[in-house]
């Protein structure tokens, strides 16, 4: 299992949001073990010690999938700021826990309804750590 870092600033924010969700505070059916996993083996580091080729939340990132020609590019948000119509992906939601800490180039492995989908984080278009936007 790859190594992955979280700024010690999202750290705090996802830990907020997953007591909010385990208190009744998001309305959907959500599975936290995963993101709980990853957050409990992530490195943490200062936002501003953070890589710029790491994504981070609030990071915008173009996706290949590797099995077809086949590519997208999310926004990973906190759950109220969700909007699929917008390419904005919760943080609960699989395929942006999935990414969360690891580096452009790496190769996700995600279980789809279709079987096992493959995905090259090609690009980190923006990072808020690199751009210097702590507080979004």
């Amino acid at each position: 299992m790859k190594d992955i870092i979280i700024s010690s600033l999202d750290m705090a924010r996802l830990r907020t949001q997953i007591e909010k969700a385990r208190s009744g505070g998001i309305n959907a059916p959500i599975n936290l073990n995963p993101l709980i996993n990853e957050l409990d083996r992530a490195k943490v580091l200062p936002p501003e010690k953070m890589p710029p080729d790491v994504v981070t939340m609030n990071s915008i990132v173009k996706l290949d999938y590797l099995n077809s020609n086949k590519t997208m590019q999310i926004e990973i948000v906190y759950p109220r700021q969700a909007d699929t119509a917008k390419h904005k992906i919760s943080i609960f939601a699989p395929v942006a826990t999935a990414m969360l800490g690891y580096r452009k180039g790496d190769i996700i492995k995600l279980e789809v309804p279709g079987g096992l989908a493959e995905l090259r984080i090609a690009d980190i278009v923006y990072q808020p750590e690199a751009a210097g936007d702590l507080d979004v």
